[in-house]
């Protein structure tokens, strides 16, 4: 059974009884002497999708789910379901579009991610750290603005709203971190 400090995002954990795919991670360290640093995880319920919040210290235990990672392929997504398929035994699993909780907006047909499969059903993804999408719709550079770093919006081809710097203009191909929603760098073919 895992500690609290050993709860990476990506992880399935039971909570209140229910098993939970781990989002995010908040490590809040307290000024007092003596306190314990606390974890407030963000997790989604398996397979209902509904968000569960959770503050533990770090020697809690959490309760431990047997699961399996396995590497799959987004191959579409029909309205109601993302459909997926195992890269070595091609066994075709569906996830609802609500059990993704906030990532099925960066999935793409074809893209590659992990899957964790419990009782042989597909419980969760995780998606890879870095993601390729087209600029769809931004403002267009300021003349002489390369010596400031200002940000400005910009739309991705997904429909996901990000911020890049100023010198990213439509139809170029850039690298977002999909857990911050940050711009990293320009794809370089």
């Amino acid at each position: 059974m895992p500690k609290a400090a050993e709860v990476k995002p990506g992880h399935i954990v039971e909570i209140d009884g229910k098993n939970c795919t781990i989002r995010s991670v908040d490590v809040r360290s307290p000024t007092a002497r003596g306190a314990a640093t606390l974890y407030k995880f963000v997790a989604f319920s398996i397979p209902e999708g509904q968000k569960v919040e959770a503050t533990c210290k770090g020697t809690d235990i959490l309760g431990d789910v047997d699961f399996v990672r396995v590497d799959i392929q987004a191959l579409f997504n029909d309205g109601e379901f993302w459909n997926f398929m195992d890269n070595e035994t091609f066994d075709q699993y569906q996830l609802a579009n609500s059990g993704l909780a906030g990532i099925g907006e960066w999935l793409q047909d074809g893209m590659q991610v992990q899957g964790m499969l419990i009782d042989g059903h597909l419980a969760s993804i995780q998606l890879p750290n870095t993601i390729d999408c087209v600029v769809a719709d931004t403002m267009p550079s300021l003349k002489g603005s390369t010596a400031v770093k200002k940000p400005k919006p910009a739309v991705l081809d997904n429909g996901v709203s990000v911020m890049v710097p100023d010198y990213i203009v439509n139809g170029e191909k850039v690298k977002i971190d999909p857990e911050e929603k940050r711009f990293i760098s320009r794809v370089t073919d």
